[in-house]
């Protein structure tokens, strides 16, 4: 294999291997994947634009029978701390969203052995019907499975309807990494690879929006990495023509800290900023037909994420107005609106506000009205 042949095939928007991703991704240099990735980039988004959004992470539980080795968010069932968020409080949730200028909750929780389906149908149901302009962004494969098997139904049973009670889109939760070999090591309780990509699959024929993602940086070898990439691609080159199908990918290291992982030495994150670079230019390279590409900074911080944007990704996600999964295994970065604007427009780009779709959305009063009032502290 030679690095500047594939380097161009990369740049012709051509399939490549896995074997060919590891190849790159261990003997191209930082730079030159780089200047693909950023090239691959103009390619899908032709313009200076970056894309942010608005939106709150709550959580429908933290009940989880998964027992994933990485996360510290889940409680068993009957923990004292265990919880189930009531309407009154997803209508504080909700409200204080929408005074801050956004209009999505993505929605997620635990595996709960008692919440089936018609549980979230009835929360769906309630929360639109309290709130229509409200956007659901809710569950993810794993979810979904679960409740499946819960019901002994179908992945497209359950789906449809959820739809009809009104998910508007599809995360790509819980895929960790789309290896067995891994899964059986760092997340047992939850759906295969195959299953994960199964419901990826039916979603796109009920032309649900999806995203794809891939936590890295624990058990997993560069080979596992990379052929991630390929059973995404594979899938979304599935989706129906109509159907946008996986609109964007999102990537990000391991955060280890007091996870069960780390506890039994069986993995750390020691993923640096470079590599996380390096790693966002190879979604580029090795996801062709995925339009666009997210920027973790909450997980890699400012800097890092940044000079990702001139590696190959286009959007740096939410402000994340509350967001508890993550964050208690040590992630720490925050932004405001008028924050992650700046960031944008630091690295030399036009910051943009998008809704779930990506398409753009005009700045809500309350963050013009904010920065006009730092704008005048400034000069005062």
């Amino acid at each position: 294999m030679n690095i500047s042949d594939l380097l161009h095939r990369a740049l012709n928007l051509d399939f490549l291997s896995a074997e060919e991703g590891v190849f790159l991704f261990e003997n191209a240099s930082t730079s030159e994947l780089m200047y693909v990735g950023n090239k691959l980039r103009f390619h899908h988004v032709p313009d200076q634009k970056v894309s942010w959004i608005i939106d709150r992470n709550a959580n429908t539980t933290n009940v989880c029978i998964a027992n994933c080795k990485f996360c510290n968010f889940y409680r068993r069932p009957g923990h004292d701390e265990a919880y189930i968020t009531t309407i009154e409080e997803y209508k504080v949730k909700i409200e204080e969203t929408f005074k801050l200028g956004g209009e999505q909750l993505l929605l997620q929780g635990g595996h709960h052995p008692d919440m089936g389906l018609q549980y979230y149908v009835d929360l769906f149901s309630e929360l639109k019907s309290l709130y229509p302009n409200l956007k659901l962004h809710a569950l993810g494969p794993p979810e979904i499975a679960h409740i499946a098997k819960l019901e002994q139904s179908t992945h497209l049973d359950v789906l449809h309807k959820l739809k009809q009670a009104g998910l508007d889109s599809l995360p790509g939760a819980g895929a960790e990494i789309l290896s067995d070999r891994v899964r059986r090591l760092v997340s047992k309780g939850k759906c295969g690879s195959k299953e994960w990509l199964d419901v990826m699959r039916t979603a796109h024929q009920l032309n649900l929006t999806t995203s794809a993602t891939m936590m890295f940086g624990h058990v997993e070898t560069n080979l596992e990495r990379m052929q991630h990439f390929v059973d995404i691609r594979q899938v979304q080159s599935e989706k129906p023509k109509d159907a946008n199908g996986f609109l964007a990918f999102i990537s990000w290291p391991f955060q280890d800290e007091g996870t069960m992982l780390k506890k039994l030495k069986r993995a750390r994150n020691t993923s640096t900023g470079d590599e996380y670079v390096r790693m966002v230019a190879m979604s580029r390279v090795m996801l062709p037909n995925v339009k666009n590409i997210q920027a973790s900074w909450l997980t890699v911080g400012k800097q890092v994420g940044q000079i990702c944007l001139h590696a190959g990704a286009n959007d740096f996600g939410s402000i994340m107005i509350e967001e508890n999964v993550v964050s208690v295994a040590g992630s720490n970065f925050r932004f405001t609106a008028n924050g992650i604007q700046d960031a944008i427009r630091d690295a030399g780009f036009e910051p943009w506000l998008r809704n779930q779709q990506y398409e753009e959305r005009e700045l809500p009063e309350s963050i013009i009205q904010q920065k006009l009032d730092r704008t005048t502290l400034i000069v005062d």
